[in-house]
């Protein structure tokens, strides 16, 4: 028998059981009803979408424990990827924000508004920026709470989560964070932090708008300032500098500058 432990994200602890499945357990006594919202959800999303992702089920109710099958693959993190990823991701995000929202509201996936992390960011993550990068900052969170929607998005889609062999994407991974939200959310690293021909083949197969390539790179900004409340929650220093570096590297140079 194989068994190992892998990194299972910020949520869950991970192992790998007979080299084909995986065994997914809480960190935290709220990540339990997140496991159990994946076992309903899953069976639902499976059959509508084009790539492979996993489907959960209780093995163990006391303590919690999910298994689904191995999602096989590597994720998409080595240089080079190009438009033959970028055009699969494309038509897996289309199919994914196709989905009826009403249909996953019902098997409880939650509604999380756009904006409902910025009365956060502006008060824990705004004063440890350097006084002249603030107004970009606020700017930023301003735009922040312009965001709409009720799309059933994936809600943590990056080279992490997406998988590869052989040349073809083989599935999409973690859907802890599903909701429904605002779809230029899951745009958001795929067109403003990869290869230039995987992001125009993903815009081309989706059928991205420009309107949701604005928002998308607004996600796209607002992505490490979640690192570094994570970081102050969990008293970790080290995950809250590097959010906080990324928060500043991702900032426009100056006010009003996008």
């Amino acid at each position: 028998m194989s068994h190992g432990d892998f990194d299972g994200g910020w949520d869950s602890l991970a192992r790998l059981v007979d080299g084909r499945w995986v065994e997914r357990r809480p960190r935290r006594p709220e990540v339990a009803a997140q496991l159990r919202r994946e076992t309903r959800l899953m069976p639902w999303l499976a059959p509508r979408l084009p790539l492979p992702v996993p489907v959960p089920e209780v093995v163990s109710d006391e303590p919690l424990v999910v298994r689904h099958a191995l999602v096989p693959g590597e994720p998409l993190t080595r240089p080079g990827h190009g438009r033959a990823h970028g055009r699969e991701l494309g038509l897996f995000l289309r199919a994914l924000h196709d989905c009826p929202a009403d249909e996953a509201s019902r098997l409880g996936v939650p509604t999380r508004p756009p904006g409902d992390a910025v009365p956060r960011f502006e008060a824990d993550v705004v004063p440890l920026l350097p006084a002249r990068r603030r107004e970009t900052a606020h700017e930023l969170l301003a735009a922040a709470r312009r965001l709409t929607g009720g799309t059933l998005v994936h809600g943590d889609l990056g080279p992490d989560h997406v998988l590869t062999a052989d040349g073809v994407l083989t599935g999409v991974i973690d859907f802890g964070d599903v909701h429904l939200g605002d779809p230029a959310l899951d745009l958001a690293w795929a067109l403003h932090d990869t290869a230039p021909a995987f992001a125009a083949a993903v815009a081309d197969a989706y059928g991205v708008t420009e309107d949701q390539r604005a928002r998308a790179l607004t996600w796209h900004r607002l992505g490490p300032w979640h690192h570094v409340t994570f970081g102050l929650d969990h008293d970790d220093p080290v995950i809250t500098r590097e959010g906080l570096l990324g928060v500043l590297a991702r900032l426009p140079a100056t006010p009003g500058r996008r």
